[in-house]
């Protein structure tokens, strides 16, 4: 492992209780065979695997108890074991898994599901992403087919409604340089599980006297987003906060209850040798910063509502342009 620290640590690293923060880790990828992949992930983790189902395997190490997966339900659901079947529908199919096998390992990509790591621990993250390009592990630019992520579940410092805000009211603003960093795949950016929230729910967000409770917090969000396909997906969180509400407008058994933010919208572009985890967590680290910043939050989405109106200057300039070098010019990159 490298002894310089890549990830950077935000300035709030503890909860309200006073514990560290933890964030889940999911990452998408190819070019590893299943079984390589695990043995891969067990060697540099130290893990011991158990493999609950077929293509489904949990590895208990000392971060926590990560999940190496294919990343695709009918083929992991697949059980050639189950004795109602004829054997001799068992034996053709034995032969017939071997070809979607090879497929499989080819098109759907492999997931590793890390448990909540502490802040301080990415380092581990870092190293294990670094060692799979090593290995051979490709990412969403290898094959117009690939539309692979790297997805972030950061807990949230705490579960107000003023907090929760000042998060969405960050990412709004920093969506579209965080576009174009970390979304760079033309396979990912024509699907739909990756769409900016509404426009109308954005002007909503950035209003200066935006202050809703949590119930107005979750009706306002879910009135114009009532699913998870966002770049920055808040239904784990709202089933966290209040489940009933949230089934109002959504029922969907994916969703998952955590106190976190869902964060869906980086590339995994793990056999680029100029990216790394660390690439895409830092930049996380900025909007952490600028949520708990009051007053460059208050000047930046002032700029984003002037940036919204009709002119000729908001004609000529783009507000990627126009945000990236704020943060320079306020030394946050």
């Amino acid at each position: 492992m490298k002894d310089a620290k890549t990830c950077r640590l935000p300035d709030i690293l503890n909860t309200e209780q006073g514990q560290q923060r933890r964030v889940g880790i999911e990452i998408e990828l190819s070019g590893l065979g299943y079984k390589a992949l695990v043995e891969l992930v067990g060697q540099l983790l130290k893990g011991q695997p158990r493999t609950p189902s077929r293509y489904v395997t949990e590895m208990d190490t000392r971060l926590g108890t990560f999940t190496i997966e294919l990343d695709s339900a009918p083929i992991k659901e697949l059980d050639l074991s189950d004795d109602r079947l004829p054997d001799s529908i068992r034996e053709l199919s034995g032969h017939a898994m071997e070809m979607i096998d090879a497929a499989a390992e080819l098109i759907v990509p492999l997931e590793i599901v890390s448990p909540p790591v502490l802040f301080e621990e990415l380092e581990h993250i870092e190293h294990l992403v670094d060692e799979l390009r090593s290995a051979g592990a490709l990412g969403s630019r290898e094959a117009i087919y690939y539309a692979f992520g790297l997805q972030l579940n950061p807990e949230l410092p705490d579960l107000q409604p003023g907090t929760i805000v000042r998060y969405l009211q960050a990412f709004a603003a920093l969506y579209d340089w965080l576009k174009a960093r970390h979304q760079l795949d033309i396979s990912r950016k024509f699907t739909t599980y990756i769409e900016p929230w509404s426009n109308r729910y954005t002007d909503r967000l950035m209003e200066d006297s935006y202050e809703p409770d949590l119930k107005q917090l979750m009706h306002d969000y879910l009135e114009f987003n009532p699913t998870r396909n966002r770049a920055l997906d808040l239904l784990p969180l709202f089933s966290h906060l209040d489940k009933s509400l949230l089934d109002q407008y959504v029922q969907d058994p994916r969703i998952k209850s955590r106190p976190t933010l869902h964060y869906r919208l980086p590339d995994c572009d793990i056999d680029n040798p100029e990216w790394h985890f660390s690439t895409v967590w830092n930049d996380w680290v900025i909007l952490e910063q600028l949520a708990t910043n009051a007053a460059d939050l208050a000047e930046l989405r002032a700029l984003y509502r002037e940036a919204r109106k009709f002119n000729l200057h908001n004609l000529t300039h783009s507000w990627e342009d126009t945000c990236g070098n704020w943060l320079i010019r306020k030394g946050y990159v």
